[in-house]
C-alpha cells in the first residue's frame, strides 16, 4: 500500500467502547442459550444483532477507525491488482500438474533407493 498507518492514540474513551462492543457481542451470545425457550431463528437474529452492534461500537472507536480505513484501502489496492486470463490460468494449472508428477516420481525413486541401501547395509553378514 502506498500509505503509512499510524498507531492511533488510544484513549480513555476508546477502551470505553471496545469494552463496551464486546460486552454487546458476549450478551449477544449469552442471550442465545440463555433465552432458550424463543425460536432459533430469533435466537440467532439475537446474536447476528449483537454482532452488527458490537462492530458498529468499535467502529467508532480510534482503532475502529483505523482498522476501516485499512479495509478501504485494501480495497483500492485489490482493484490494481491484474488476474491472469483464463488460458494463462489453464497453463499454469497445467505446469503445477506436471511438475508435482515430476517431483512425485523423483522423491519415489530416491526413497525406494533409499530404502533397498538402507535394506542392503543392513542384512550384510559382518
Amino acid at each position: 500500500m502506498t500509505e503509512q498507518v499510524q498507531a492511533p492514540q488510544q484513549s480513555g474513551r476508546d477502551v470505553f467502547k471496545l469494552v463496551a462492543a464486546a460486552v454487546v457481542v458476549v450478551l449477544g451470545f449469552v442471550g442465545f442459550y440463555y433465552l432458550a425457550n424463543w425460536p432459533v431463528w430469533s435466537r440467532w437474529l439475537l446474536v447476528l444483532a449483537a454482532l452488527v452492534g458490537g462492530a458498529f461500537v468499535a467502529l467508532q472507536s480510534a482503532q475502529g477507525q483505523a482498522f476501516w480505513q485499512f479495509v478501504q484501502g485494501s480495497r483500492i489496492e485489490l482493484r490494481k491488482v491484474v488476474w491472469p486470463s483464463k488460458d494463462e490460468s489453464w497453463k499454469l494449472t497445467g505446469l503445477v500438474f506436471v511438475v508435482v508428477i515430476v517431483l512425485g516420481v523423483f522423491f519415489w525413486l530416491l526413497d525406494s533407493g533409499l530404502g533397498f541401501l538402507t535394506r542392503w547395509l543392513t542384512t550384510r553378514s559382518a
